[in-house]
C-alpha cells in the first residue's frame, strides 16, 4: 500500500471514528488498517489518532493531517479524471444552506447519483461561514448574497418570500393590507447568523425596499420552527415561500401582503477561486442549475 491509498484509509478512520467500520467499507483486514495508522505516525513522527475501547478521534495534528489528506487525495483525482476523459468521480464535500437539501435536492438526488456512481458525496447542513479550503469542502449551497469576495459564485436561482400567519392569528390582530398597517402586530422572528440579531419584515413599498420592526413572540434560528410557530398561532413569519405553500394550500397559514413581497432570495454556489472545477463539482453545479428553487410561487395556491 503506498502513501496515497494510506491517506485514504485514514481518511475513512477519522470520519467513521472506527478502526471496524473503516475496514469493512475498503475491504480491508482491521489488522491492515491498524498498521497503517501505527507506521503514518511513527513516519510523521506525532499522535494522529485518540484510541479508547469504543471509538477513535483524531488528535489536534491528527485534524490538520486530514485536511490536508483531503486536498491531496482530492487534486490526484481531478488529476486522474482529467486524463481519463473528465469522468466525475471520487469524493465531492458539499455544504447545504438549512433546509434546501430536503426541499430541492434529496428528491432528485437518487437519479443523479445513479448517473455517477463512482461519486462519493458527503453532503452536511449548516448556514454558518465554511473555510473551504482549511475544511476540505468542494463547494457550499447558501440563500442570499454572499459577502466573501475570494470566492466564484455562481446563481442558481431565486427564493420568492412571503408573509404569512395562522387564521386564528389574523381574526385576533386583523388582516394587514399594506405595511402600514402592521402597528399591533407581532412577528416570529429568525436570528441572523450574519448580524446576531433578529430580521425585521422587509417588503417593497413605492418602488423601495422598507423594513418594519416589530416586537417578537419568539426569535429563532430555524424556519421549520418558524412555520411551526406560526401555525400555532404566535405571530407573522417571513420565510422562503417554499416553507410555506403546504400550509397555505391546506389552509393552515394564509398569506398576507403578497403585493409588497421582497426581492427573491438568490441561491448561490461557492466554491474556491484558486482550485480548479474538478469533474465532480462541475456536474454538481450543473445539475444544482436545474433544480427549480422559484417553484413555489403564488400561482402554487
Amino acid at each position: 500500500m503506498d502513501k496515497f491509498d494510506e491517506m485514504r484509509v485514514f481518511i475513512r478512520v477519522a470520519e467513521t471514528r472506527s478502526f471496524r467500520r473503516t475496514a469493512e467499507s475498503l475491504g480491508l483486514p482491521r489488522s491492515t488498517v491498524s498498521e497503517v495508522i501505527k507506521r503514518m505516525e511513527a513516519r510523521l513522527g506525532v499522535r494522529l489518532l485518540d484510541r479508547t475501547t469504543r471509538t477513535v478521534a483524531p488528535t489536534l495534528d491528527g485534524a490538520a493531517w486530514h485536511q490536508r489528506c483531503l486536498k491531496i487525495v482530492a487534486e490526484v483525482e481531478d488529476a486522474e479524471a482529467a486524463f481519463a476523459g473528465g469522468a466525475a468521480q471520487g469524493r465531492l464535500r458539499v455544504d447545504v444552506h438549512g433546509t434546501l437539501a430536503r426541499h430541492f435536492l434529496l428528491p432528485e438526488l437518487p437519479a443523479f447519483l445513479a448517473a455517477y456512481p463512482a461519486l462519493d458525496l458527503v453532503m452536511s447542513e449548516g448556514d454558518r461561514l465554511v473555510d473551504l479550503i482549511r475544511e476540505g469542502v468542494d463547494c457550499v449551497v447558501r440563500v442570499g448574497q454572499p459577502a466573501q469576495s475570494d470566492l466564484i459564485m455562481r446563481r442558481l436561482g431565486d427564493l420568492p418570500e412571503a408573509v404569512a400567519a395562522a387564521p386564528g392569528y389574523l381574526e385576533r390582530h386583523g388582516i394587514p393590507r399594506t405595511p402600514d398597517d402592521l402597528e399591533g402586530h407581532r412577528v416570529v422572528a429568525f436570528l441572523s447568523s450574519k448580524t446576531g440579531a433578529p430580521l425585521d419584515l422587509s417588503f417593497i413599498q413605492d418602488g423601495r425596499e422598507v423594513t418594519r420592526p416589530l416586537p417578537a413572540a419568539l426569535t429563532t434560528t430555524g424556519a421549520e420552527t418558524m412555520v411551526e410557530a406560526a401555525r400555532r398561532g404566535l405571530g407573522l413569519i417571513q420565510v422562503p415561500r417554499y416553507h410555506l405553500a403546504a400550509d397555505i394550500a391546506a389552509g393552515r397559514l394564509v398569506e398576507v401582503l403578497a403585493d409588497y413581497a421582497p426581492a427573491p432570495s438568490p441561491v448561490v454556489a461557492l466554491y474556491p477561486r484558486d482550485r480548479q472545477l474538478s469533474p465532480r463539482l462541475r456536474v454538481f453545479l450543473d445539475w444544482l442549475a436545474m433544480r427549480s428553487f422559484a417553484s413555489y410561487g403564488p400561482s402554487d395556491t
